[in-house]
């Protein structure tokens, strides 16, 4: 049998999102601050989730996703699945026509084939 270990989900973006989170129940969180910095200040904070072995989910705000493009391509190369990162939108709406389509192309790359629910 094998050995389950309980996971958590970590998130990242501006006041509102961490916010809406933590009340929601996660416990770990990085808040960015909005300056010339938070493309950088993203970076770490990526790196350190990723690092950390407790974590299973990292919730990005989309807006912030193009400063990790190749963080998140080396861990495609390297077929490391968890954590899982995924893009969630901000208070302002999201960024993709198509919701429906990005995400299941998300699904599509992450586990291989389309899933219908």
């Amino acid at each position: 049998m094998m050995s389950q270990r309980e996971l958590s989900i970590a998130v990242i973006g501006d006041t509102d999102l961490v916010s809406g989170m933590r009340l929601a129940g996660v416990s770990r969180y990085h808040t960015v601050a909005e300056n010339q910095e938070a493309a950088e200040d993203v970076r770490k904070a990526v790196l350190k989730f990723i690092n950390d072995p407790g974590v299973g989910v990292i919730a990005l705000q989309e807006d912030y996703a193009a400063a990790i493009d190749d963080i998140v391509k080396g861990l495609r190369e390297q077929k490391k699945v968890i954590p899982v990162i995924i893009e969630v939108p901000s208070n302002q709406g999201t960024q993709y026509s198509d919701v429906t389509r990005h995400y299941r192309n998300f699904i599509r790359s992450f586990v291989g084939f389309d899933v219908e629910l």
